[in-house]
């Protein structure tokens, strides 16, 4: 198979997950916000002002049971994907005004293990680099069932 390694068809059915806690009951959505995808926030918006922000791969929330309980809550996010969006250069100029402007408190970067997804860490990066402010970033980064598999300062 040729291109990223993280297109690799896998199919975790089978691997004797056992379901653990109590499912029963409606689960709020941590959610505060719209829109979420990066080329369509806007740094200005008051829910970025002040704000520690999760910058998210696509994938993460979709392979990390409870994204919502416990990284999204109290958060504000912008989401992305390093290999299928494009226009990514706005990207870092967005990263950037939202540490300048919308003087965010902290960035939290969070990708899949798949080496596609660094692209995304990157973009945060060259945003720091750019912005006059400096904050701290950390980076998150979670296997492909959803397991965090590190989770570091930068």
């Amino acid at each position: 198979m040729q291109g990223c390694p993280g297109s690799k068809t896998m199919d975790f059915s089978k691997e004797g997950k056992e379901t653990t806690g109590d499912e029963t009951g409606i689960r709020q959505s941590e959610l505060r916000q719209w829109p979420i995808q990066l080329h369509l926030v806007g740094p200005q918006a008051p829910y970025f002002e002040k704000a520690d922000v999760l910058l998210v791969a696509d994938c993460v929330p979709f392979a990390m049971a409870d994204f919502h309980r416990d990284y999204l809550k109290g958060s504000s996010i912008a989401i992305a994907c390093p290999k299928l969006d494009s226009a990514q250069e706005v990207y870092v100029d967005k990263i950037a005004a939202l540490i300048d402007e919308a003087k965010i408190n902290t960035l939290s970067v969070m990708i899949m293990q798949v080496p596609c997804c660094g692209g995304l860490l990157n973009i945060a990066q060259e945003g720091l680099a750019k912005a006059e402010r400096k904050i701290p970033v950390k980076n998150v980064i979670v296997s492909l069932q959803g397991e965090v598999l590190s989770e570091d300062w930068a």
